[in-house]
C-alpha cells in the first residue's frame, strides 16, 4: 500500500466518524449575508471536528476550509474541507449532502474523500489508486453526448451570472439526453465519477467544493478543466467544466465558452 493510499484510509475513518455525528444532530441554521448563503451549527461543529481530528493525523498541513475564514494558501500540506457541501439540502432534510475533504501537496490533489451524509456512499481515491465507492472500483461512463446527463446549476451566490448560466444550459440540453441539478456540487462530480452522469458545467464554484470530487473523477478517467481548459486553482472560486471522455469534454467546452468566452468575475 501506497504513502497515500495508507493516509487514505485514515481519513475516511476520520469522515465516517463524523457523518455518524451528522446524521439525526439537531441544529440551528443562520444566514451568511443573506437567504441564499447559510451555515449550520452542524457545519461549525463538523469543520472543528475534522481539522482536530485531520490535524493530528498530518501536524504539518494546513488548512483550506469553508467556514470560519480557515484559508492557508501556504503550507507544502493543505487539507481542503467542506463539512458539508450541499448545506441548503442538509438543513431542509433532502438527502444529497457531503462531507468533502481533499489534501493538497504544492497545490497539487493527492488524496480526496467524499461521504454523502444520507445515502451511505463513499467516495475516495489516492494517487495512482484509482477512485472508489465503498472500496469497490469506479470509473466513468462511455455515453456519447447525445445520451448524456448533465449535471449543471445557475450561479446561486452571483445571481447577476443566471443568464450566462441560463444560455450554456439551454444549448447544451438540445443537443444531449437531459439535465440535473442537485445542489452539492461534490456529489454530483462523485456521480459523474461512477458512470451515473456525464457532464458537468457550474459558472462559479469553490476549492472545497471540488477539489476532493474533482480528483476522484480525475482517477475515475474524467476530464475537469476550470475556465477556457486551464486546471482550476484551489485558492480562489472558478468555473468548472467536466466530462466523461474526451470528446464530450471538447463539445461541452465549447458551448461554455461560446456564452462565455471572458471570465465572467
Amino acid at each position: 500500500m501506497g504513502e497515500y493510499a495508507k493516509l487514505r484510509k485514515q481519513t475516511e475513518r476520520i469522515v465516517q466518524r463524523a457523518v455518524k455525528l451528522a446524521r439525526g444532530a439537531r441544529f440551528e441554521v443562520m444566514e451568511k449575508g443573506d437567504a441564499a448563503n447559510i451555515v449550520t451549527t452542524s457545519d461549525l461543529f463538523l469543520q472543528s471536528y475534522l481539522c482536530k481530528r485531520l490535524g493530528a493525523l498530518l501536524p504539518e498541513a494546513g488548512f483550506y476550509c469553508e467556514e470560519e475564514d480557515l484559508k492557508d494558501t501556504e503550507s507544502e500540506y493543505i487539507w481542503v474541507i467542506d463539512p458539508i457541501d450541499g448545506t441548503m439540502n442538509y438543513s431542509r432534510g433532502i438527502g444529497e449532502c457531503a462531507i468533502s475533504v481533499a489534501l493538497l501537496r504544492n497545490q497539487k490533489p493527492v488524496l480526496g474523500v467524499v461521504h454523502n451524509l444520507f445515502r451511505r456512499d463513499l467516495f475516495s481515491a489516492s494517487v495512482g489508486d484509482g477512485a472508489r465507492r465503498n472500496g469497490k472500483p469506479i470509473s466513468v461512463s462511455d455515453k456519447p453526448f447525445e445520451r448524456s446527463l448533465l449535471f449543471t446549476a445557475l450561479s446561486l451566490y452571483k445571481k447577476e451570472l443566471a443568464p450566462i448560466c441560463s444560455d450554456i444550459i439551454s444549448e447544451a440540453y438540445l443537443a444531449c439526453s437531459d439535465i440535473r441539478r442537485f445542489g452539492s456540487c461534490a456529489i454530483e462530480l462523485c456521480y459523474l465519477a461512477a458512470g451515473e452522469a456525464d457532464l458537468y458545467f457550474e459558472v462559479r464554484v469553490f476549492p472545497w467544493d471540488f477539489a476532493a470530487a474533482a480528483f476522484i473523477l480525475s482517477e475515475a478517467g474524467g476530464v475537469l478543466r476550470g475556465f477556457d481548459g486551464k486546471t482550476p486553482g484551489y485558492d480562489r472560486p472558478t468555473p468548472i467544466v467536466a466530462a466523461n471522455t474526451p470528446e464530450n469534454y471538447e463539445r461541452l467546452s465549447k458551448i461554455v465558452m461560446r456564452h462565455m468566452p471572458t471570465m465572467p468575475y
